[in-house]
């Protein structure tokens, strides 16, 4: 019986220590570990964060508002006759540009030469019964002093002659309008323009009465865009119209290419209340024929151009709780965020107006893993440039005519 319990006694001793072992080898090996991981966290909490970095520059900032608009010809004429007849020559061919008074179309004038000659002919007869009318009236009055006529006599005379005089005027006016039927039948180009599609061919009979057009001329040269913006916008517009000529740029419906330069010309005299906005109208020359009636396109308004501004790229101005804010590049290798003022954004520029100056570094990307001591690793993303690629952008303050806020639009393409 005593045998027995020291042997159980010494397994049960034998079975603590190695479970005391075994802890202790566990724990060693987790310190050591632990420690591993510290190790590498520090590690890379000193790594350099990689980011793209751009100067600071000063430069002149062109202000834009954009709006949608529309190419309108700046003339449009739908071409009808104004006799009835037969179309006997077509003097143009499709999409031919025409100068104003070329012949167009031209109408047999037989009929209404044949009415003129009818109407000379009743013209000369009735010319002669008005001289003989006269005649009559001047022996009527020789007569008068002897007696031997009476004054009634006289006076119905001098009623016939009245008569007859008035049928020669209306003689006239019917050679004048048989005359200008046949001008009517030689139809001219009301002003230069660009053929459209023949709507009838040769030997067709028109009317006057017709409501189809036999062609359509369009001036092309120069043509107007009508284009809308906000109405909040229109005083700023209105104000900058007074001091000069406003520039307008034309873009094509991708707002990548440039179709054309023109001048504002006017503004509406009326808001459209549904939508909140007003209309204005540009003229360009179109010299190279770029722009086309019903065309849509985005229409930059130039209103201004700031002068030396400092310059730095949109995407390097962050906001925080205190305000915005860009992370400053230093020399060796760190950053600092700095706060600054930003006067204008306007596609992917941002004018500042207070924190940086030209010849700065600021990080353009990679700010997300950026806190004041961070270590970078720079790459340069290039310059922050005056010609943007962006279709609207929002600003940190009110208006671009303020000078301070956000032109809804683009410097360039």
């Amino acid at each position: 019986m005593k045998s027995w319990w020291k042997s159980g006694w010494a397994g049960l001793r034998f079975r603590s220590l190695a479970a005391l072992l075994v802890a202790s080898i566990s724990a060693s090996w987790l310190g050591c570990n632990t420690g591993d991981s510290r190790d590498r966290a520090h590690a890379a909490g000193l790594r350099p964060v990689s980011v793209a970095i751009a100067p600071v520059v000063k430069q002149d900032v062109p202000v834009y508002l954009v709006g949608l608009g529309s190419v309108t010809a700046f003339y449009t004429a739908n071409i009808k006759s104004r006799v009835d007849g037969q179309i006997m020559r077509v003097n143009f061919q499709e999409g031919q540009v025409v100068k104003e008074g070329d012949l167009l179309i031209v109408i047999d004038p037989r009929p209404y030469q044949v009415q003129l000659e009818q109407m000379e002919a009743q013209l000369f007869k009735d010319q002669a019964s008005l001289r003989d009318a006269k005649l009559n009236l001047d022996r009527y009055r020789t007569l008068i002093p002897s007696g031997s006529i009476s004054q009634q006599q006289v006076d119905t005379q001098q009623a016939t002659t009245d008569q007859l005089e008035g049928q020669v005027r209306t003689d006239q006016a019917q050679i004048d309008n048989a005359k200008l039927q046949i001008v009517y039948c030689n139809i001219t180009a009301p002003f230069t323009g660009r053929v459209g599609l023949r709507q009838v061919d040769p030997g067709n009979i028109v009317h006057a009465t017709d409501t189809n057009a036999m062609l359509v001329l369009t001036q092309l040269q120069p043509i107007a865009v009508i284009f809308t913006l906000p109405e909040d916008e229109l005083p700023t517009v209105a104000a900058h119209m007074k001091n000069a000529t406003l520039q307008v740029e034309a873009y094509s419906r991708d707002n990548q290419t440039k179709l054309g330069t023109g001048k504002l010309m006017t503004i509406d005299n009326e808001i459209d209340q549904t939508t909140g906005t007003a209309k204005l109208k540009a003229v360009f020359d179109n010299r190279d024929n770029q722009l086309w009636p019903n065309q849509f396109v985005n229409a930059d308004l130039l209103l201004e151009t700031r002068k030396n501004s400092t310059v730095v790229p949109a995407a390097a101005v962050l906001r925080g709780p205190d305000g915005t804010f860009v992370y400053q590049a230093k020399t060796d290798n760190t950053v600092a965020a700095q706060p600054v003022t930003v006067s204008l954004t306007q596609g992917n520029i941002s004018i500042v107006t207070a924190g940086v100056n030209p010849g700065d570094t600021v990080v353009t990307d990679g700010q997300d893993k950026l806190q004041t001591g961070s270590k970078i690793e720079p790459r340069n993303a290039g310059a922050a440039s005056g010609r943007q690629n962006a279709e609207s952008s929002s600003g940190d303050s009110s208006s671009p005519g303020s000078g301070s806020g956000s032109a809804s639009g683009n410097a360039a393409r």
